[in-house]
């Protein structure tokens, strides 16, 4: 992911969580999410990045970015463990179910696994059954941690999961 990448980038998270999240958190709070504020936040965060985080970006035959995701070290708090997280994958809605985010997982996959992590974590809404179903058939599986974390005084569950690299 380059500068350049930051707007597609933000749009494609913005209508991921759109489409992926309604009913499982509140509308207001989607309908809120602004495309201009999470490009601005991608280039400000991309112009401090230390490496430590890895950001890819998934094309279209004509070269269209259609997907994000984004890995590194996993958080425990404020501690980064040896295991790889991934962080977030999203792929823009009208690309869903042709390859990128299968594309974007494997490379992912690859990359934690040639950076000498053992095993990757990532949690997802515990309601998001299509993520879930995405992320078991890549070899995934609920390991037992759940957590809430709170969206405008609602409570989502995620739960999540491991697989080994």
């Amino acid at each position: 992911m380059t500068l350049a990448d930051c707007d597609r980038v933000a749009e494609i998270r913005v209508r991921g969580w759109q489409h992926a999240y309604r009913g499982m958190m509140p509308q207001s709070y989607l309908d809120g999410l602004s495309v201009a504020r999470d490009a601005e936040r991608r280039r400000e965060y991309l112009a401090r990045a230390d490496g430590a985080v890895v950001n890819l970006v998934a094309d279209d035959a004509g070269g269209e970015v259609v997907g994000w995701a984004c890995h590194g070290p996993y958080r425990e708090g404020e501690v980064l463990t040896a295991d790889a997280e991934l962080y977030a994958i999203y792929v823009h809605p009208d690309h869903l179910g042709q390859g990128a985010g299968r594309a974007l997982l494997a490379e992912s996959l690859t990359r934690c696994a040639a950076a000498g992590h053992g095993r990757l974590l990532l949690w997802v809404l515990k309601e998001n059954v299509r993520a879930r179903h995405f992320y078991e058939r890549a070899g995934c599986q609920p390991d037992g941690a759940e957590e809430l974390f709170e969206v405008e005084g609602v409570a989502v569950p995620e739960v999540r999961y491991a697989r080994g690299l």
